[in-house]
């Protein structure tokens, strides 16, 4: 019976499992032809005065020496030209007229761009750029053939696993058609590329050059576009990362009909959930975004959100952590009403938010003697004067007090409180002098005080749980 059982677990495992194929010869014999060479160049352009290292002689090195004035004389006055630049990827045709994808550092500020196939007649084309994504590293380019071309087709990045078999096609250190394989390593990958970061990850070597080439599935779909490697050499060290196609493809779509990308917008500022911040705001989990401001008379504010709401559900899709946020409304079709699952004050609650339409790009303070200063939690704070106020450019109507100064190793440096932050509220209630910051201090006990703050005019939540030296 247990060799039964046995058998009958092996099998629905191989049927299960995605075998390792004896070969990608296949695949690539059929789909590389679907894969180009993008080289890019970009013409020298004269130098304005400004632009010129030398031609004022602030930034020459002779600036100051005996050869100063030979200099000056000779770089006065001669037109100084910007370097021409060239760049080299990869793109892969997505359609038989002509469109190919590709990353958008491959093409930016390209003047010209030059795309190389495989085979076929036309071995060199000129392409026109469509539409740009700097946010998600995408570009649309397309070239005007006489005759329908090779394309690839999309698959659906949805359906990746951890574990599955991929090929990379595209053109490494310019060498041309290169094919490496690997498995997806991991899914969902934030690097800090940009506000939406959802890479897929994968030890199919990627190198410089690859960038804009396809990510194919066993089946011969394309289910990423190759975008960056993690590597302290500038060589595949096995960490590489796609954007998934399905985001890719949605962002085709509007390139195609707007020539941008259109995203949706809410309208706030959000921060991370911390353990320290869950608890101050009575949270069951750290999980969701931290409203910390809202922005103008955007959506959100329409909506009723406040700042200290906690969203854990947008459109009906969770909101696990602030990353999630930003990348589900910029999904979220413009114009479309939305409900907001949030936490406020520890109470559950939804609203109903109409989505925007998101616009394309969009100091430290020194201690004074103007007031008396008071030290709480191991910050220096003193009273918003209208000295201070005229000093440091602060609106009237922003009270609060002003950190002057924050003590090594305290409660508030491990919070992430910084000199010159204007600490507004803690606990929920407004501060205005330096005693009533300290007595809702004493009266927390040893829970942590939440602070609502000032910052380069943004609002900023931090929790700061109190050590023994501030009891």
């Amino acid at each position: 019976m247990r060799q039964l059982i046995l058998a009958i677990s092996l099998f629905v495992f191989s049927f299960n499992a995605q075998a390792m194929p004896e070969s990608f010869a296949d695949l690539v014999g059929k789909y590389s032809p679907t894969v180009v060479n993008i080289s890019t160049s970009t013409e020298p352009k004269e130098l304005d005065k400004s632009e010129n290292p030398f031609g004022d002689m602030e930034n020459s090195p002779f600036k100051g020496s005996p050869f100063e004035g030979f200099f000056e004389e000779f770089f006065r006055g001669m037109p100084m030209q910007s370097r021409p630049r060239q760049s080299l990827g990869s793109g892969v045709i997505i359609s038989a007229d002509g469109f190919i994808i590709t990353n958008n550092h491959v093409v930016d500020g390209a003047d010209e761009v030059i795309v190389r196939f495989k085979n076929g007649e036309d071995k060199e084309m000129e392409a026109k750029i469509v539409g740009r994504d700097a946010k998600n590293d995408l570009a649309l380019i397309k070239v005007e053939s006489k005759k329908p071309l090779p394309f690839a087709p999309l698959g659906n990045s949805d359906t990746v696993r951890v574990g599955d078999w991929v090929v990379a096609i595209g053109n490494p250190f310019g060498l041309g058609g290169t094919v490496t394989a690997g498995i997806v390593s991991a899914l969902g990958r934030n690097i800090n590329a940009g506000p939406y970061d959802d890479f897929i990850q994968t030890d199919a070597a990627i190198n410089p050059g690859n960038s804009g080439g396809p990510l194919f599935n066993t089946k011969g779909q394309v289910v990423g576009i190759n975008t960056a490697i993690l590597s302290r050499s500038g060589g595949s060290q096995g960490i590489g990362f796609a954007v998934p196609v399905n985001v890719a493809e949605a962002i085709v779509k509007q390139l195609k009909e707007h020539g941008r990308p259109i995203r949706g917008w809410l309208g706030v500022r959000i921060q991370m959930v911390t353990p320290e911040l869950a608890e101050a705001f009575n949270l069951p989990d750290e999980k969701g975004a931290l409203v910390a401001g809202l922005v103008g008379d955007g959506p959100a504010k329409s909506a009723g959100i406040k700042d200290g709401d906690v969203i854990v559900k947008f459109n009906d899709q969770a909101v696990e952590s602030s990353q999630d946020l930003p990348r589900i409304v910029a999904n979220t079709k413009v114009g479309k009403r939305v409900p907001v699952e949030l936490y406020r004050k520890g109470r559950k609650m939804t609203l109903f938010a109409k989505i925007g339409e998101m616009e394309e790009d969009e100091s430290e303070v020194s201690s004074d003697t103007f007031s008396k200063s008071s030290t709480v939690l191991g910050m220096t704070v003193k009273p918003l004067t209208s000295q201070l106020r005229e000093q440091l450019k602060i609106d009237e109507d922003i009270d609060g007090v002003l950190v002057t100064d924050i003590e090594f190793g305290s409660a508030a440096a491990k919070a992430g409180v910084r000199r010159g932050d204007i600490i507004t509220q803690a606990n929920s209630k407004d501060i205005k002098k330096a005693s009533e910051l300290a007595k809702i201090v004493k009266k927390a006990g040893d829970k942590s005080i939440l602070l609502l703050l000032k910052r380069a005019g943004n609002n900023l939540f931090l929790a700061v749980k109190k050590s023994k030296e501030d009891e």
